[in-house]
């Protein structure tokens, strides 16, 4: 996420257990909002369970005999609201040169690429001409190890829009010089640059992107 649409938020008013408690916010498009609660609960939690359970609950440092009670922190993250906090920080509106020539808007989810859904889309240029005979086991390669998509309708420049939405960090095309040099064109989301890369190394190269 980005930093600057992250604050700390102290609690004015505490707990009487508690020694201090912060919230994580997000700059939302409607305004901050709570991603997380964080909370120092000091040692009353251990403190209480040493009382009633007649257990001790200290921590001894072997180094100097020390004996204590540790603090509690209680952290609480909600699964809903970091969903859309990641959502709303990736979504981008940019304009952009089509296949025509023309300027269009693109519409792109930039997720970190451990978080997007799909990793990769692999693209024969056509269903024909012996390309889906080069595409087809790479695809099938890939998803052993990355959930990746495989498409073939339309131009290639409406496919890799369809990636952009949904936020997919690499497309793979296939095309006639594949069946030449054996090789496939990556192209990157964020900065649409494109790398040619042998059909054989594609799956090392998008596994060492993706971390």
């Amino acid at each position: 996420m980005k930093p600057e649409s992250l604050r700390l938020k102290p609690h004015d008013k505490l707990a009487h257990y508690a020694a201090a408690a912060v919230d994580i916010e997000y700059l939302f498009p409607f305004g901050w909002g709570e991603i997380e609660g964080i909370h120092s609960r000091t040692d009353y939690d251990l403190k209480q369970h040493q009382e009633f359970s007649g257990k001790k609950l200290e921590y001894v440092n072997t180094a100097n005999g020390e004996r204590f009670v540790p603090y509690v922190v209680e952290t609480a993250v909600g699964a809903s609201r970091s969903f859309m906090a990641f959502l709303c920080n990736a979504y981008d509106e940019e304009e952009v040169t089509g296949d025509d020539g023309k300027t269009e808007k693109r519409v792109v989810l930039r997720f970190h690429p451990k978080l997007a859904p799909v990793k990769a889309a692999v693209f024969p240029l056509t269903n024909k001409d012996g390309l889906p005979d080069l595409a087809q086991p790479l695809y099938q390669d890939l998803l052993s190890s990355i959930r990746v998509q495989y498409d073939v309708s339309g131009s290639i420049g409406k496919r890799y829009r369809r990636q952009d939405e949904i936020g997919t960090p690499f497309c793979i095309t296939i095309d006639n010089d594949s069946l030449v040099d054996s090789a496939a064109t990556i192209r990157d989301r964020d900065t649409m640059q494109q790398e040619r890369i042998p059909i054989d190394r594609v799956k090392a190269y998008l596994l060492e992107k993706l971390g």
